[in-house]
């Protein structure tokens, strides 16, 4: 199995930046896509950046010039280092990552999701 960590949520002002890590861990052969999801109640989870093995990324139009993913494979960890955030920037963010497992399967997982609140 296979176990996401995500952290560096929180209160940030207008204008604020923080940055999220998620960490995987347990039967990981590589790692194909990881990517950065966040929902707001009422609303469905969208994609707002992924990265993918090669190191290339996409990103949402609202996020571009402000977010950037990235990633270390060497420790199998996401990050999203959000500048520049906005109130409508409140959301809870989840990472998911796709990958194949020691047994040459495929798996695709979700973190716990974290709270960021921007507010002044």
């Amino acid at each position: 199995q296979v176990k996401l960590v995500e952290s560096g949520g929180g209160l940030a002002q207008p204008g604020g930046s923080l940055r999220l890590s998620c960490a995987a861990s347990g039967s990981i052969l590589s790692i194909q896509n990881m990517a950065w999801y966040r929902q707001v109640p009422g609303k469905e989870r969208e994609l707002i950046a992924v990265i993918y093995s090669g190191g290339s990324a996409n990103y949402a139009d609202y996020v571009k010039g402000r977010f950037a993913i990235s990633r270390d494979n060497a420790v199998n960890t996401t990050y999203l280092q959000m500048n520049s955030l906005k109130y409508e920037d409140t959301a809870v963010y989840y990472c998911n990552v796709f990958l194949r497992h020691y047994n040459m399967t495929y798996g695709d997982y979700w973190g716990q999701g974290t709270q960021i609140t921007v507010s002044s």
